[in-house]
């Protein structure tokens, strides 16, 4: 499925969100079943199962990640945690000290320095979400460009799935 299709929008990372929404919203409206109370079985199965493409639409395009998915998906390039290229080393210890870091301040109940981990790898997520709307913009149609980009959705998921973690570890601490 094409979300970007489906929603009637054009195929691109960077998207105003509250826009898409309200297109969601209408097509939401137009697609409802009180519309389709008189119709046909088939009408009203067509009917529910566009209702259910908008939704799934929606929840693929309003996350930045599985938006780059998409994307990458239509410009033919394959991604997925199976098929992306391994992180550099660079970036691989950069995330073990911070993931060491996490670890002592959870087993030392340290909610600052979660406080501190968390802002800093949010910057961090900010700033790679940038690099990869930028590679998009540069890229169009050319999947080579676009093949390169690919370590950087890596390196998105990373940062998010740290985030996950430590909030986790923050609502553990607070129950």
């Amino acid at each position: 499925m094409n979300p970007f299709a489906v929603l009637g929008i054009p195929p691109s990372y960077e998207l105003e969100l509250k826009a898409v929404e309200e297109k969601v919203r209408q097509l939401s409206r137009a697609l409802h079943p009180d519309k389709f109370i008189s119709a046909g079985a088939s009408e009203r199965r067509v009917a529910l199962g566009k209702a259910v493409e908008v939704n799934e639409a929606w929840r693929i395009v309003r996350n930045p990640i599985q938006r780059a998915e998409a994307l990458f998906a239509l410009g033919g390039v394959a991604v997925g945690e199976t098929r992306e290229p391994a992180p550099g080393q660079a970036f691989l210890f950069e995330v073990m000290e911070l993931r060491e870091e996490l670890a002592d301040a959870k087993s030392n109940r340290d909610a600052q320095t979660l406080k501190r981990l968390a802002s800093d790898v949010s910057r961090r997520l900010e700033s790679t979400e940038s690099a990869l709307a930028a590679g998009f913009r540069a890229a169009h149609d050319d999947s080579s460009r676009l093949a390169s980009i690919v370590p950087t959705l890596g390196q998105m998921r990373f940062w998010r799935r740290f985030l996950d973690e430590v909030s986790a570890i923050e609502d553990e601490m607070t129950n």
